[in-house]
């Protein structure tokens, strides 16, 4: 089942780009990615290739804004999230949701190819795993703006700036080729708040 096209609405206030600057995450060395994320990329190679002719950052206008915010609400409003024990019967396999049920990471995969579709570079669009506020394991959809990483989360439909996640950041794709890179365990500044 193909997912449900992203319809374009209005320009309004909440489609207007912040206009804060944010930092990127820094890696501290390249890590390995999960055996579901090589499992994945063995039957979607394209999904894990680098077109190091693409930007890895790009430019936050309004209408990129428009499309983070619209493609993260509509995805979290259209795939049920199902872990997939329930889902596959497997502790853990990456997969596009085609059939409207998916956990954290393939509910991202399919924001990752809604916004590819829309035109932006899949290079600055990064699967990244991060520690969440119950302590486990999560992954979310970075993307590298020249604002600084955004953060596009099955947990959340606002589109937040990595630091105000709440999260622990630990690893996610690279931007230079298929490897994946460490975040030293970098801390968002609202979760070392709630603490």
């Amino acid at each position: 089942m193909a997912a449900p096209p992203v319809l374009a609405g209005t320009p309004s206030p909440a489609h207007e780009a912040p206009s804060v600057a944010g930092e990127n995450l820094r890696s501290s060395g390249e890590a390995g990615p999960t055996l579901a994320w090589i499992e994945f990329c063995d039957q979607q190679p394209w999904e894990c290739s680098i077109d190091l002719s693409e930007p890895d950052t790009i430019p936050l206008t309004d209408g990129t804004w428009a499309s983070l915010q619209e493609v993260n609400r509509h995805v979290n409003g259209t795939i049920m999230a199902v872990p997939d024990q329930d889902h596959w019967g497997v502790v853990d396999r990456w997969d596009y949701p085609d059939d409207g049920l998916g956990d954290c990471e393939d509910i991202q995969l399919l924001k990752r190819k809604l916004l590819v579709e829309k035109g932006l570079p899949q290079r600055a669009i990064r699967m990244t795993v991060v520690i969440d506020e119950l302590g486990a394991g999560h992954a979310v959809m970075r993307v590298r703006t020249d604002r600084g990483d955004l953060i596009l989360d099955n947990k959340n439909d606002a589109v937040l700036p990595w630091q105000q996640t709440g999260y622990v950041y630990v690893k996610g794709e690279g931007v230079d080729g298929k490897a994946w890179v460490w975040f030293g365990d970098q801390v968002a500044p609202t979760a070392t708040a709630a603490k």
